[in-house]
Parts: C-alpha cells; structure tokens; sequence
C-alpha cells in the first residue's frame, strides 16, 4: 500500500497522469479505516482536432480509494467527471489476501465503457479509451516495482500489521474473530502477471475434504509439489489450486490429475481463462471417444503392428521416456489406404495415452517429476512418397489433435539424418505446430547428430539404437512397404471410421437433399433444458430446432424417392408430415445454423413451452449464381452424382431439468472439438435462450 500511495500527487511513470488534488478524505478512530477521495487530471493521447472540438485539453477522473486494514482489504473506485453527460466510464479494483497464503496478495480488476454520444466520434473515442486502458493495464506491475524498490533503497523492507487498541482487542476476541498475526504482505514478483488485465489471482479457497483421490490432502504441501509438481512459483502454484478447485465444483466426471492440469497451465503461461477453456474441450473431446480407456478396450490392426515403424525405447539422461520413430523406412501411403485416417489418429492417442502412464512410472522411478518424454525421429529414407497429399492430410489432422489435447507433453524431439526433401514437409507441417514446441525441436542432417552437440549429449552411448551406430538392440518394427493386397476401399475405410467412433452414446445418421434427418423430443415441463453435441462427418448441413403442440407421426424411414438409396453409414428419419405448415402446425424456435464439414457443435436451448420438440438436420444447398439464370458447369455436375446430395453426422442429445441446468452445462457450453478436419477458426452462435459453439 505505502507503494501504491506513492504514485501520487502524481507519477513520472504515466505520463498521461499530470496532477491529482484530495477533495475528500476519512479516518475512523481506530484508524483501521482508511477512505480518501481524489479529483485527478489527466492528459489523454488523442488527436487535436478532437480535442479542439471537445473544448477541453484534460479529462478529469474521480478516484475513491477505501482502505479496511482490519479486512486486510483496499477498494478501488474511479468514475469520469468530464463530458459525464455523453460518456460514462467506471473502474473498480479490489486488493484482498489470499485465503490460502498470507503473503499472497489477489487482485481483480474490471472497467465499463458507454458511449452515449460524442459529437460524432464515438468510434474514436472508443478506440481511444480501449487504447489507454490496455496500456496502463500493461504498465501496472512496472510501477509497483519501480516504488517498492524506492522503498527498499530508503531501508523500508517491512510494514507492521495493524492491530487493534486494546479496547478494541477485547471486543473483538469475542465477537470478531479475525486471522492470526503472520509477517508484512510480500507481493511476489509473478503475482502481477503482464498481459493479464484482471483477475490475476483469484479469492478461492481449497478444502482438504474435496481433493482428487490418489493425492495428498494438502495441496500446498512443498514436498508434494517439489516430488511429483516440480518449481512452482506462488501465482503459478495458485492457479493450479484454482482451476483444480473449479473442476472439481463444475465438471461432472474424471477429474485430470493436478500434473495434467498443470500443463494446460503451461501451455496457456498460467493464463487461467485460456487454459480453462482448452482443459475443457480437451475433457469432453475425451468423454466423447472414449479416450480413457483406449489401452484397455482398444487393440491395434494387426498391419499397424507391423508396419507402422514407432516404439518405445528406454529413457533419455533427463529420465523422459524415449520413443524413437523410423518416419523414412515408414509407409505412411500404404497405412492410410490400409487403415484410414481415424485408425492411425487411434494408434497415435493410443502411444500418447502410454507416454503418460509412463511418466508416471519415471516420476516414481527417478524421485523427481517427469511429465514429457522425448521423441527421436529418423527420417533416413524419407522420399516424395511421404508427400503423398492424403497422408500429409492425416499426420497434419494428428498433430492438431495432439496438441489440442496432449499440450507439454513432448519435452523434446530429436530429428536425425534429414534428407533435401525434408525442408518441404516442415514448410507443410510447421505452421500447425504450436511455438513453444517449435523450439523443442532439434534437427540434424547427415551424421552431424554423431558429433558434439549430438545425440550424446541427450541419451546415454548404451541405449542408443543399433541402426543410428549404437550398441542397443531396438524392438521398434522395420516399417517397409504395405501389400497393396491389405488397401481398402474408400467405402469400406468410410465405415470403418464411423465403427471406430461410434462405440460410445453417439448415434450415426445420413442426410440427403430432400430427406432432412430429425429426432424428436418431448418435453412436459417447461424451462427443460434440451442439449446437443454434433459432428459433420461429410458434407454440409442445416440445424433446426421446431416446436409443435401435437406429435407427428411415428417415424417413417425414407426411401428417398427416385434415388432408391439406402444408407448404409446411418439411419434417416423424418417426422414433419409434407402436409404441415409452418406457423401454423409447428414454429421455428432458434434461427437456422449453417454447419460446415468437419464442424463439431454442442449447445443447448432452453424451452419455453411443453410440448414435442424437433431437432433437424438438413442438407445444405449452395445458393445458385445471382449473375445468371444459367447453371454452372459445377453445378450441373454435381447435380448428376447422387453421392455428391449425401452428408453424415453423429450426435448425441439430452434434456436436463432446469435445476440442474447450470451445472451440468457449464462445461458443454464452452467446449467445441476438432472432429474430422483441422481446426482453423472458431465461431459461435447464441441466441437468447440458446447457445450454440462450433469447431471447424
């Protein structure tokens, strides 16, 4: 606080701030409270021409600061006093102790901006205030540290703690009990993180009854964090135990453990928000393939066993599991006509759900945590057959999928022996692959991994693989050509890939131009909560939500016409008669949502009325060309292959009471999960009863 104090009457580390005047200020006798009230001048940054037609050359702001030493808390009110007519800006700020360490300092922050009307510039004006406040948000960990080193230079290392007069001490030992006496508030130097514009470290508390089985009662316990966490520093300890904490309030299901939590955390850089959310796609992307219990329930093809040339090798000098892959002497063409693409992303979650189990054995091995394991890859052999267009395809919707998912888990990776045509697969590749692994790469050509700087200096000379010059004899398989006798058709791949991802809840279903898909549900109580989860396996499609007072008939399956068309990857059931009118038999209750290939949805709606409910899938058609009333070339061509009018999609749905809405929903509405295609953007759509988030 003596710290903070200091910044005024003014302060030479923001410019903007000229001058400030007390015009209000409050001691209770006891001198526990503490509220002074200040006008402050502020010289903004903007342009001239503004300025000049605004009629003023400073803004002035009211700053309310109220200290409660007995609370141990100080509030942080600012409003602006000039053009409050047309512009209304509130700040509050609040600092408070950490519930769990003393000498943790929490700070949040939040600000409101409304832009009445400002002689037309109210754009300007936003950008303006949006640029101002960013920037002093950015400065506000400099400027405590530049007056807490003032203070230390002065010789001021501690502040006692107020405590109360004697007359107020008995009082309060009887009917204020407060937290005993500990040392001066030290604000770490990570508390304040840069970057982070509120909420840096949140009030929340951790109770001993509510921890994850398997692990220590108290989670701040240094031996358990030094054992099996490693270094932590205060704000990154803090966060774990917050986001832990919310899992556990929140999430209903297996909760990770706090190592796997921790490297969201770092993957994020201890931003919690941005963490929370990846956690939580990577949760019900879990859930939904069944991701848990893949080593048990799921063997790998035979052809995987013995051509897809990856193993498991020993461990690195840093104690990390080691796995080697032969990528050169692999026949990623043949394994993908062979298997498909959801058969070898299985086999590679199947390796990286292994390499956590092993992690766990190294930590308990070595005495020290170990949460990543190392990956040497020998490209030796490596031709333009491996640019084979789908087969890139598949190892880049892999490396999404494992990033997504497995974040900090690849402590290193050690490419040897890459050829001139290696430059052109990691143009390919490397725009997909996080930054931070980026930098865990380490690429040798040739031999050069033989000599200093080599692989010596990262694996011990006895377990290095016999075919990269060592002395250990390694059991990963030699790869080699796949017999084009094992390929498969595309039909035959197709329906494979729904077998291997339908053995959970989720149901398949076909949609056909003028044969839409829909499930009906009946709710009879209002304010029920309907939810959905979906991915667009092929093609794109149509999502409708109706609602009727009267049933439709039973469900008739389409035989879709002239076509004559079965479907033989899902059902097709359509319920809304040909007959009914819309508006009259039934009504729309959301707005149409367009989702495209390779999209994943979830979201729910909550009814207003009882009644049936339809949930509707419908094929997309693309709008015919408004410069013309001719057909396009495409267009006529795609009109004369029927496969070209087929989508496919898998879903789940759910109807939750209103009671339990929102805690059963929390997670739902904030994940999305790359499903059949690589996740390149992220839009939403939310009405007011409803929410929608998809992944493309």
């Amino acid at each position: 606080l003596q710290a903070y104090e200091r910044r005024f009457p003014t302060c030479p580390l923001i410019p903007m701030f000229v001058a400030s005047d007390t015009v209000n200020e409050y001691k209770s006798e006891d001198d526990s409270i503490h509220v002074i009230e200040r006008r402050c001048k502020l010289d903004i940054d903007a342009p001239r021409l503004l300025k000049k037609i605004a009629g003023v050359d400073y803004v002035y702001f009211v700053q309310k600061n109220s200290l409660n030493r007995r609370e141990r808390t100080l509030h942080i009110e600012a409003y602006n006093e000039t053009f409050s007519n047309r512009v209304i800006i509130n700040e509050h700020c609040c600092y408070t102790v950490h519930p769990d360490n003393e000498d943790w300092t929490c700070f949040e922050q939040s600000a409101s901006l409304d832009i009445k009307s400002f002689f037309g510039f109210e754009s300007t004006v936003e950008k303006i205030a949006m640029k101002q406040y960013t920037s002093n948000i950015k400065k506000g960990k400099e400027i405590i540290e530049y007056y807490l080193k003032q203070l230390e230079e002065e010789g001021i290392t501690f502040v006692p703690r107020w405590t109360p007069p004697v007359a107020c001490k008995l009082e309060s030992s009887t009917s204020h009990p407060r937290r005993p006496v500990s040392p001066a508030i030290n604000i770490p130097d990570s508390a304040t993180k840069e970057g982070l514009n509120s909420k840096e470290i949140l009030n929340t508390s951790s109770s001993p009854s509510e921890q994850t089985a398997g692990t220590p009662d108290d989670k701040l316990d240094a031996d358990y964090i030094k054992r099996y966490l490693g270094d932590l520093t205060p704000m990154q300890e803090s966060c774990l135990i917050r986001l832990r904490q919310w899992l556990q309030e929140t999430h209903k299901g297996k909760i990770p453990k706090d190592e796997h939590i921790l490297r969201f955390l770092r993957a994020r850089d201890f931003n919690i928000d941005k963490a929370r959310e990846i956690l939580c796609q990577s949760l019900t992307w879990r859930k939904q393939h069944q991701v848990d219990y893949i080593l048990d329930t799921w063997n790998p093809p035979q052809v995987l066993q013995d051509y897809y040339a990856g193993g498991w090798h020993h461990h690195d000098k840093d104690g990390r599991p080691l796995y080697v892959l032969r990528l050169g002497q692999m026949d990623t063409k043949g394994l993908v006509r062979a298997l498909g693409e959801e058969a070898l992303l299985r086999y590679v979650l199947s390796i990286n759900e292994e390499g956590l189990r092993r992690c766990e054995e190294n930590t308990k091995v070595f005495g020290r945590p170990i949460s990543s394991w190392t990956c040497l890859v020998d490209l030796e052999g490596l031709n333009m057959r491996h640019l084979w267009r789908p087969g890139v395809k598949a190892l880049l919707r892999i490396i999404e999928v494992v990033e997504a998912n497995y974040p900090e888990t690849l402590g290193r990776l050690l490419i040897l022996r890459a050829p001139r045509v290696f430059p052109v697969l990691w143009t390919l590749v490397s725009p997909f692959i996080d930054d931070n692994t980026r930098k865990k790469f380490l690429i040798y050509a040739g031999n050069d991994y033989q000599g200093p700087g080599g692989l010596l200096d990262y694996i011990d000379k006895e377990i290095i693989p016999d075919f990269l010059g060592g002395e250990c004899m390694c059991e990963v398989p030699e790869g080699g050509l796949v017999p084009k006798s094992l390929y498969r058709t595309a039909e035959e791949l197709e329906n494979e890939d729904i077998k291997l991802w339908t053995e959970t809840i989720y149901q398949s279903a076909s949609v056909f131009k003028g044969a839409p898909h829909e499930v009906l549900i009946q709710i009879v109580d209002a304010s029920s909560v309907i939810t959905w989860d979906f991915d667009v396996c092929k093609g794109d499609i149509v999502f409708n939500i109706f609602h009727s007072k009267r049933a439709p008939q039973p469900p008739k399956k389409d035989s879709l016409g002239a076509h004559s068309i079965t479907s033989p990857g899902g059902n097709n059931v359509q319920l809304i008669d040909k007959v009914w009118q819309l508006g009259r038999d039934y009504s729309m209750v959301e707005s149409p949502l367009i989702c495209k290939e390779g999209e994943s949805v979830q979201g729910s709606h909550v009814t207003r009325w009882p009644g049936f409910y339809i949930l509707q899938w419908k094929f997309h058609s693309m709008p015919a060309c408004a410069a013309t009333n001719l057909p396009r070339v495409d267009d006529v061509l795609a009109s004369l292959q029927v496969s070209s009018h087929k989508c496919k999609v898998m879903y789940y749905t759910e109807v939750i009471g209103s009671e339990d809405f929102r805690g059963s929903m929390t997670s739902l509405e904030s994940s999305h999960s790359g499903f059949s295609q690589l996740s390149a953007a992220t839009t939403s759509s939310s009405q007011s009863h409803s929410s929608s988030m998809i992944s493309r």
